[in-house]
């Protein structure tokens, strides 16, 4: 007797996460993942380049892209921010509006769907409310009811990133409005950005933190070499480039203790990403007002290997 084995067809596309900075978008990526991929702080704007993240299995595969919050640019670097979070529409087949749960506010977030009204209206719309583990049953049920009689979404789903608590419920449905068609990426990619990308945006993360508020966001990270060697350690060169000397100073300490400690830090958990040891080298630079440098940040704001803060 002939066995006929049924073939899957393959389903996939792009959905784009889009919200208010520190919504959680980059928390809710990487509980989609299982992995950490988009570095994630207590700061607002932690996000500033588009990332990629890809979710692959079975038959689906979604590719999934991280956004900078949505805001009103104050300088050339957020403008080029707001170019990213607008690209990403197009690339889109599902738009992922994330709202805090914890810090919603119905007009603020009627003031952010307008904003993008024309880029929105034929696309898929989700409303995705996280945080909700912070909230009573009661609360979030309001705040759906108030959501899908006052704005236009196809689906409002309610999740906790940080619990992953309805996170495969929003990859299901999120398949449901997904075309079919061969995946875009491997099976087995995560990710589309290069290992030097993410090197760069570990060491930022680690200034964020370990230097808060004394370090505004002024701080850009350049890999200037990276070369993989066969026999020893991988050796990585990376310039700070901050926008003052005084912001250069707080960074090195006395006697060059806090340079030394974030290049610690940051070399740990960069050998902990990429399954290797590395010797790293951190060097801190001024570059005065770079932010509002056009010229720079075309040259550099999208260069893989460099990262932002």
């Amino acid at each position: 007797m002939t066995n006929f084995v049924k073939i899957m067809q393959k389903i996939s596309g792009f959905a784009a996460i889009i919200g208010a900075p520190n919504a959680g978008k980059s928390t809710l990526l990487n509980a989609i993942l299982g992995q950490k991929i988009s570095i994630v702080t207590p700061k607002p704007q932690t996000t500033r380049n588009k990332i990629f993240g890809i979710y692959t299995k079975d038959n689906l595969q979604i590719v999934f892209v991280d956004t900078p919050g949505i805001l009103d640019p104050r300088y050339k670097l957020q403008q080029f921010m707001k170019r990213e979070i607008e690209s990403s529409f197009t690339e889109s087949d599902v738009i992922l509006f994330l709202v805090d749960a914890n810090r919603y506010d119905s007009d603020e977030l009627k003031k952010m769907y307008e904003k993008y009204d024309k880029e929105l209206k034929d696309k898929k719309l989700f409303c995705v409310i996280n945080k909700i583990d912070l909230l009573k049953k009661e609360e979030v049920l309001m705040m759906i009811g108030s959501i899908s009689e006052s704005l236009r979404f196809d689906e409002i789903i309610p999740v906790s990133a940080v619990k992953r608590f309805n996170v495969d419920d929003l990859v299901k449905t999120i398949a449901k409005y997904l075309p079919e068609g061969e995946f875009y990426f491997d099976a087995e990619a995560v990710t589309s950005q290069p290992e030097k990308f993410f090197v760069s945006e570990l060491i930022r993360q680690n200034i964020l933190r370990l230097f808060k508020d004394e370090i505004p966001f002024s701080v850009y990270i350049d890999i200037e070499e990276f070369n993989e060697r066969e026999s020893g350690k991988d050796y990585i060169r990376a310039n700070v480039l901050v926008e003052r000397d005084t912001q250069k100073a707080i960074l090195i300490g006395e006697g060059g203790t806090k340079i030394k400690k974030l290049g610690e830090r940051s070399r740990k958990e960069i050998e902990e990403f990429l399954g290797r040891e590395v010797f790293l080298e951190l060097f801190v630079k001024v570059r005065k007002d770079w932010k509002n440098d056009e010229t720079f940040l075309k040259k550099n704001f999208n260069k893989l290997g460099s990262s932002v803060a």
